[in-house]
């Protein structure tokens, strides 16, 4: 009787313990997934960035557009930030987050231009959003490598 009791708790130590190890794994591939996606809506805003830009030039709808954009983007990045990134992924994480900062800040000061009617197609390329989000894609292959 004795013997099996001891059986029965190693058997449920193994399976308590492989249930947190599946665990563990599941939350680095939804990591792995979330992050991916949002490299890649960074990705894209960066790409529809430099014409949305352009057309706000001259052109108060456009600007308008742009604005909502830049909100957008803000939105993303803050729900990024507040993202718990698994141990093995913390160093990427915050690799991540430090680009996100940076984003934010340099839209930040686009949204400010706007608000101030003082938009110029070389504001966006003295903020350096669009190199910004290059350096995140470049963390994009450690990331994946947490997906597979």
């Amino acid at each position: 009787m004795m013997k099996m009791f001891k059986v029965l708790a190693v058997l449920s130590l193994v399976f308590l313990s492989g249930c947190s190890l599946l665990e563990g794994v599941n939350s680095s591939l939804e990591y792995a997934n979330d992050t991916k996606d949002y490299i890649n809506e960074a990705s894209a805003f960066a790409e529809e960035l430099p014409a949305l830009a352009e057309e706000a030039v001259n052109n108060e709808e456009a600007r308008a557009e742009l604005a909502q954009s830049l909100n957008d983007m803000k939105e993303e990045i803050n729900t990024f930030k507040e993202a718990e990134a698994p141990e093995i992924a913390l160093d990427a994480h915050n690799q991540l987050v430090s680009y996100s900062e940076s984003l934010e800040s340099g839209i930040d000061s686009a949204l400010e231009q706007i608000e101030n009617g003082d938009w110029n197609i070389q504001l966006l390329e003295d903020s350096e959003i669009v190199k910004t989000v290059s350096d995140m894609k470049g963390i994009l292959d450690q990331i994946e490598q947490l997906g597979s």
